[in-house]
């Protein structure tokens, strides 16, 4: 048997981890997205994207990211803090975005991300993962998030559950888009991708009605996707 000591990263994840497990009464909200009118979008715009002077593409996590900014804004019951005995209600929109590094998990903030265009959201979500692959992100990277989305789609993860990033109150998991039956309004059986959806929300500062309210909003933008960039 090998004792592997725990990192100081690793050892700041388990801690704040177990005390939002301990804290936090997490109810969980799961949706199905049909995925088809996203991945069309996205590679229609990365195609158009691909005759600029950068090599810029927008990944299907960017959609979501500024979908969930855009009706965070709009639905500011979600955009909260939990302080003792009361709740701060963020005026201000800052999404984190879970990235898995050598040694533990990290959470960079695109900040203000309600006001940023898909492109600039984009091109600073990329920075931000890439700085924090190599260990470069700064202090000012961290912390001061609203919102966080963790996505584990790209591993094909069909099924998991994401646990609260404190002071937060809501988190969005983000699982792969994959192949499923469905039967249309006609009732023939056609194979269209789907994109589950779960989420986490602290169950002390928001309802079960009001996560599955925000969650099906966020189904809508995400099956007609123009109403995110609109």
């Amino acid at each position: 048997m090998e004792v592997v000591p725990l990192s100081a990263m690793r050892r700041t994840v388990a801690r704040r981890l177990v005390e939002s497990m301990r804290s936090a009464p997490h109810v969980y909200l799961t949706t199905s997205v049909d995925a088809e009118a996203l991945l069309g979008f996205r590679a229609e715009l990365n195609q158009q994207l691909a005759g600029g002077d950068e090599d810029l593409k927008v990944s299907v996590n960017d959609l979501i990211v500024k979908a969930c900014a855009a009706l965070l804004r709009t639905n500011p019951e979600l955009n909260v803090s939990f302080a003792g005995d009361k709740l701060l209600v963020h005026k201000r929109v800052h999404v984190g975005i879970a990235v898995a590094v050598d040694g533990g998990l990290v959470v960079p903030v695109v900040r203000d991300a309600d006001t940023k265009t898909l492109t600039q959201l984009a091109r600073e979500a990329r920075d931000l993962i890439d700085r924090a692959r190599a260990g470069r992100l700064a202090s000012a990277d961290l912390g001061g998030g609203t919102f966080t989305v963790s996505n584990l789609g790209r591993f094909g993860v069909e099924q998991f559950t994401a646990v609260i990033n404190p002071p937060e109150m809501a988190i969005l998991a983000v699982k792969a888009a994959l192949p499923k039956p469905v039967t249309t309004g006609d009732k023939e059986l056609q194979m269209r991708r789907r994109l589950r959806l779960t989420l986490s929300i602290d169950h002390r500062a928001l309802d079960g009605a009001t996560g599955a309210g925000f969650l099906a909003r966020l189904k809508d933008a995400l099956e007609h996707p123009l109403r995110i960039v609109a």
